[in-house]
């Protein structure tokens, strides 16, 4: 493992150790991630608490609805592809569902893309669901048998309903699109590209099973810890086991979608993946926390941690991740426990570990021989605003000298000295044209919606 956080890994021990015993659980697997790969890892109390094994980063834990993150992947891999569009209604792929309930509202307004961010208004869980009597339908096919039990308890798009039943559905979408069984493909398409090869699904092949820790049930009146009821079998809305190894791998990847330059990935294109982790819309009054796609965000201290928590029968586990800084930590606990907030302490602990660190001084890169005519000072007559096209930090930006919060990244065109406006601004998408003179100087730039005179050093 990297040596980058050895001066912080006893507080990650301490930390990891304290959240077991104050919440008095059999045990914990935990790491932090780096962009580079699994930093840290820590090991606490017992993956079974009758054999007296103690966890290692290879044991297998229930990751639940983590599990969402692999089928919302799957999902933009086929739009990526041009097999579907995320803003069609649920009945183009399931047409079975044309008879569902429409008291609240049309089957119809259900899309896919409501659905992957939980803003569909889908019940929460299958027709006849009891989960304190271990009865739940998984099967996709046997779901929609009673498709005309299914429909919307809130209109679409009003408010967060978190739905187990959105991502059974859209397991199912997986399999007809891509004329694949959902699991087959998921192990296909991500977790082989990645050599997740500890992860999987229930029945385990026998070289995993052997690593599986042992879930325990919520502490009542004593500190003894029952052995909870066996997991339900569940696919694509919460069935995947996995380990710490294997989900550093997978924040690797989700990390990798900041990095400069950008991670190539057969699995999902950078810009996709940044899509899932950007906000839709806020789901509390405070604004800390916000839905993506798939994945959701919480505001914590001086940050943004995207993530994805699981709740299954005997585990509770978190990945999380801070895009800035290049920090993502796994909790893995084979019992009852607030597992995000685990997590994103051993990241904060992680980050403050870096962030006081002296910055790496790199030679910057050259200014390509096509942007350097384009440098300098330019001004908006209209408004006296003055901005500066500048080649900084291996890309080429519009800054404003008098606003340091200003700055635009203009991304290459195939027309000469035409650029697109980068994302997460105002003018995103727009055009930046630079006008030319007949012996080739640069005289004007046209940004999104107006133009900007070049000033010239005199001779």
């Amino acid at each position: 493992m990297d040596s980058t956080l050895d001066g912080v890994s006893a507080e990650l021990d301490a930390c990891a150790a304290r959240f077991v015993k104050d919440h008095r659980l059999a045990g914990a697997s935990v790491g932090v991630v780096l962009s580079d790969g699994l930093a840290w890892s820590g090991q606490v109390g017992f993956s079974d608490l009758q054999r007296r094994e103690a966890p290692q980063r290879s044991t297998l834990y229930a990751i639940a609805s983590i599990t969402k993150t692999f089928t919302g992947t799957s999902i933009m891999q086929l739009e990526a592809r041009g097999l579907l569009d995320l803003d069609d209604p649920i009945t183009k792929y399931l047409p079975e569902l044309e008879v569902a309930d429409a008291s609240v509202g049309p089957i119809s307004a259900v899309s896919l893309r409501r659905m992957l961010s939980h803003e569909s208004g889908l019940a929460e869980e299958p027709a006849g669901t009891d989960w304190a009597a271990h009865v739940r339908e998984s099967v996709p096919s046997e779901v929609l048998r009673r498709a005309s039990e299914i429909g919307t308890k809130v209109p679409p798009n009003t408010q967060v309903k978190y739905s187990n039943l959105a991502y059974l559905l859209l397991g199912e979408v997986v399999t007809r699109v891509s004329a694949t069984p959902y699991r087959e493909y998921v192990r296909e398409r991500i977790l082989r590209p990645l050599a997740m090869d500890s992860t999987d699904w229930s029945p385990l092949p026998p070289e995993l099973d052997g690593r599986r820790a042992t879930g325990y049930a919520p502490r009542t009146f004593s500190d003894e810890l029952d052995v909870a009821h066996e997991a339900m079998l569940s696919s694509s809305d919460a069935g995947l086991w996995s380990s710490v190894e294997d989900l550093a791998r997978w924040l690797v990847f989700q990390m990798g979608a900041y990095a400069t330059p950008e991670t190539d990935s057969p699995v999902l294109p950078s810009a996709t993946l940044r899509t899932m982790h950007k906000p839709r819309y806020l789901v509390d009054e405070l604004w800390t926390r916000a839905w993506g796609i798939t994945w959701y965000g919480v505001r914590r201290d001086d940050g943004i941690w995207i993530q994805h928590s699981g709740g299954w029968d005997g585990f509770i586990t978190d990945v999380c991740f801070d895009p800035k800084s290049q920090v993502g930590a796994i909790a893995l606990l084979n019992g009852v426990g607030d597992a995000p907030s685990l997590a994103m302490d051993l990241g904060a602990i992680a980050r403050k570990s870096i962030k006081s660190r002296a910055p790496e001084v790199k030679p910057s890169e050259p200014t390509p021989d096509a942007y350097r005519s384009l440098l300098g000072v330019y001004f908006d007559s209209e408004y006296g605003e003055m901005v500066q096209v500048e080649w900084r930090d291996s890309a080429l930006v519009v800054v404003m000298p008098t606003d340091p919060t200003f700055k635009v990244t203009l991304f290459a065109n195939e027309t000469p000295d035409t650029f697109i406006v980068g994302p997460g601004i105002r003018p995103s998408g727009e055009t930046c044209t630079f006008a030319r003179r007949a012996d080739n100087r640069v005289v004007s730039m046209y940004l999104a919606v107006g133009t900007f005179l070049r000033l010239d050093t005199l001779d």
